[in-house]
């Protein structure tokens, strides 16, 4: 499906390298290298067994567990995903010329388009900033392993997330920061349009409508799309 997975045994050095890591501001409360806890920001809690397989050994290393930044970003239980959302090379529908990021909200799909007439297509849950920009614009700038800041309308609607304000230095990088591991931002006309398309840890909400949020990608697929997607890309977004 991808020409970027990891073999299996550069995945199991990655694993001795993250039980190194304390992880101590990040998600997992247990050991890393089997049967640890996660707890999401809504406090629901996964088990997650990173030897788990699902019979197809491709998606097991697409959707491992690996160490990326100083942290270990557990492996996705990707056989409770439909698999229409698993990261995957497509014919490229999108009528968009090569090196093109297009966002389909309504169908829930990201795709990269490629000079062979093909495209990365990728599972994004969608939330309601989702739904506020659409058009065209430029992936302005990249950031590994984020910073977040939610802006004044969030910390309105919740003010328990103050203490991230900018005032504040918003929220340090790490596992259950909702900009997961890599964010784009997207700009139009030179000015930040706010949407960004960024990962999360929150595997359960790809394919759907969330509450908060632009457009978030499972961790293992942010960062197989950071370092695909051209400089300077061109952005389509379509409501």
């Amino acid at each position: 499906m991808t020409d970027t997975m990891i073999s299996r045994r550069n995945l199991l050095s990655l694993m001795a390298v993250g039980t190194a890591s304390t992880l101590a501001s990040c998600a997992s409360s247990g050991p890393v290298t089997r049967g640890y806890t996660i707890t999401y920001r809504d406090n629901a809690t996964q088990v997650v067994d990173p030897s788990m397989g699902g019979g197809n050994s491709e998606l097991d290393v697409m959707y491992g567990q690996i160490a990326d930044g100083g942290f270990v970003i557990p492996a996705v239980p990707y056989q409770k995903i439909p698999s229409q959302f698993y990261r995957q090379r497509v014919s490229n529908s999108t009528g968009q010329p090569a090196g093109t990021v297009v966002v389909d909200t309504k169908s829930r799909f990201l795709y990269l388009t490629e000079s062979s007439g093909t495209a990365m297509r990728y599972g994004v849950g969608i939330g309601r900033e989702g739904f506020a920009w659409q058009g065209e614009g430029v992936i302005q700038w990249r950031q590994r392993w984020p910073k977040w800041t939610p802006p004044d309308e969030m910390i309105a609607r919740q003010p328990e997330l103050a203490s991230y304000s900018a005032k504040n230095g918003g929220m340090q990088p790490g596992l259950r920061n909702p900009l997961g591991a890599r964010a784009l931002y997207i700009f139009q006309n030179g000015q930040d349009t706010l949407y960004r398309l960024h990962g999360s840890p929150e595997w359960n909400s790809i394919g759907k409508a969330v509450s908060s949020g632009c457009v978030r990608l499972m961790n293992q697929d942010i960062i197989d799309l950071y370092d695909r997607v051209p400089e300077k890309a061109r952005v389509v977004v379509w409501q």
